[in-house]
C-alpha cells in the first residue's frame, strides 16, 4: 500500500492506494506516521483535495475508488457519492435508497473508508441536527466541511438549510 500525507485545513491527511485505486483517507496526528510514496495517483487525489480545501472544486474527478467494507457498506457509500456538492440528505433519505433504516446508514457512514471523496458529511440527522462525524474532530470537522460548501451554520450541530 502506498501512502501520502499532507497539511489540510483541517490537520494531517493521509490518503492510502492500493493496485491503483484510493482505499483510505485519513486523519492523523503525525505526519511520519507513514513512508511516504507519492504515486500519481497520490499527488492527483492531493491536488484535487488541496483545490477542495481552497473552495477551487466541488468534485473529485478520475480518482479510482475501492473502499474495503460489506455490500451493505458499499451500497451506502454509492448513493453518499452521489449526494451532489452543496447538498445534502438525510441518514432516512439514504435509508430509503438503500432499503434499510437509518441507524444502520449511520454506522455505515461511521464507517467510511474515504470521507470528503465519498461525502458521509453530507448526510445530517432527520431533525436537521448536524450528527456525528468520525473524521478529523468529529462534528466540528463536519460543521467546517458544510460551511466550505456554503452552509450558514448558526448554532453547534444546527445548519440552516436552504429548502429544507
Amino acid at each position: 500500500m502506498y501512502h501520502l500525507t499532507f497539511t489540510s485545513p483541517q490537520g494531517y491527511l493521509d490518503v492510502a492506494e492500493e493496485d491503483n485505486k484510493i482505499v483510505r483517507l485519513q486523519w492523523i496526528n503525525d505526519k511520519e506516521h507513514y513512508e511516504q510514496s507519492p504515486t500519481p495517483l497520490l499527488l492527483k487525489c492531493k491536488k484535487q483535495l488541496e483545490q477542495y480545501f481552497a473552495g477551487k472544486r466541488n468534485n473529485f474527478d478520475d480518482i479510482p475508488l475501492a473502499p474495503q467494507g460489506t455490500n451493505f457498506q458499499k451500497n451506502v457509500w454509492n448513493a453518499l457519492y452521489k449526494i451532489p456538492y452543496g447538498k445534502v440528505k438525510t441518514y432516512g433519505d439514504i435509508a430509503h435508497e438503500v432499503e434499510s433504516v437509518a441507524r444502520a446508514v449511520g454506522g455505515a457512514c461511521g464507517a467510511n473508508p474515504i470521507p470528503i471523496i465519498i461525502p458521509c458529511h453530507r448526510v445530517i440527522a432527520g431533525n436537521q441536527v448536524l450528527g456525528g462525524f468520525s473524521g478529523g474532530e468529529g462534528g466540528k470537522s463536519k460543521k467546517e466541511l458544510l460551511l466550505l460548501e456554503g452552509y450558514k451554520v448558526f448554532e453547534e450541530n444546527q445548519p440552516s438549510l436552504p429548502g429544507l
